[in-house]
């Protein structure tokens, strides 16, 4: 258990560090902090802190940095974090107003949170293996190529090319799309996909059957992939720019980020606190392959469930602010979802 005042030297240390990127002396926490106590006292807190692993020295004679334990420590005694200004307030709802559809949203909502920050901006899209499938239409748009349009009751909407191994006619295409409705409107996404699976083209001429086949491969793949987790994310340049706030290579997050899949895996691991927030520090991430980053994460509220806002950087972030904008952009998503369902 770290004493209040020790806990203050670490909140000035990180503090400090964060914002300087330099090592942190005694003399100038005495000088930046008015802690009340003397170099000394401070020198001796920082020895305790040193042996308890939250602090570290780089060098002979130099000051003192965070460890990932320290970090760790620091945000667990955060009791609230700075709010928004007025202009980043104005800006996340300017950026989120109005979407197109849900693609559009997310897409805007990591473009936003990565120039609040500066760090990566990752959002899960919400799972729709509940959703249900209210519509189906298919559009012929040359003999060879039909446009399937997949809607939810959630509101997404959906288009896949289908690509057809022969000619068809507009009746052919009417036939199918009788043929399909009933197999996957109103139906759950795992039923439809079940239902698909399970029918027959019996009754249908050789044209339609043939074109029935690749259309039934595409909506079966569009509904595969509303099953499966997926993340936004903008701001990977940001990393190369900051480089040398990692102690090694930056090879492994690239990685991560074009794959996705570890992330997803890690931001679905991680536990909120009482404050809703997720954070996983450093060597928290190490089974991920992460261990030289930190995500921030905290929830947005979707109709059919919740998915978590992020920002992944060096474990030297400014958590506070990180967390506080990651807060406020799930707080607005969140809004906008709920309005767009009441409409």
């Amino acid at each position: 258990m770290v004493s209040d005042r020790r806990l203050q030297v670490l909140r000035a240390i990180v503090t400090d560090f964060v914002d300087t990127h330099e090592p942190v002396g005694s003399r100038s926490i005495v000088e930046r902090h008015q802690l009340g106590v003397s170099a000394a006292t401070i020198r001796n807190d920082m020895a305790v802190l040193e042996d308890d692993d939250l602090i570290a020295q780089t060098h002979t004679s130099s000051g003192r940095v965070p460890t990932d334990k320290g970090y760790r420590a620091f945000v667990d005694h955060l009791s609230h974090v700075r709010p928004l200004s007025a202009a980043q307030r104005s800006a996340i709802e300017s950026f989120l107003t109005d979407p197109a559809d849900l693609d559009d949203l997310l897409a805007r909502t990591v473009r936003v949170l990565t120039q609040l920050t500066g760090q990566v901006a990752l959002v899960q899209y919400p799972s729709f293996a509940r959703a249900t499938v209210t519509h189906v239409q298919l559009v012929l748009l040359e003999p060879r190529r039909v446009l399937v349009i997949l809607v939810t009751d959630t509101g997404r909407v959906s288009q896949r090319l289908a690509a057809l191994g022969a000619p068809a006619h507009a009746d052919d295409i009417d036939a199918v799309l009788a043929h399909i409705q009933p197999i996957i409107v109103d139906r759950s996404i795992a039923a439809a996909a079940d239902g698909l699976a399970s029918a027959d083209a019996a009754g249908m001429g050789l044209t339609a059957r043939h074109a029935r086949d690749a259309i039934v491969r595409a909506i079966a793949e569009e509904l595969d992939a509303f099953r499966q987790n997926r993340l936004v994310m903008a701001g990977a340049a940001t990393l190369a720019r900051r480089e040398d706030d990692f102690r090694g290579s930056i090879h492994p997050l690239l990685e991560a980020i074009e794959e996705q899949v570890t992330l997803l895996r890690l931001m679905s691991a991680m536990d909120p606190d009482d404050n809703g927030w997720a954070t996983s520090i450093g060597r928290e991430n190490a089974e991920f392959g992460l261990g030289e980053a930190s995500i921030v994460a905290s929830e947005y509220d979707a109709a059919i469930g919740r998915a978590r806002v992020g920002l992944m950087g060096p474990t030297r972030m400014d958590y506070p602010r990180n967390l506080a904008a990651a807060r406020a952009v799930a707080t607005y998503l969140t809004r906008v979802l709920e309005e767009d369902e009441r409409r």
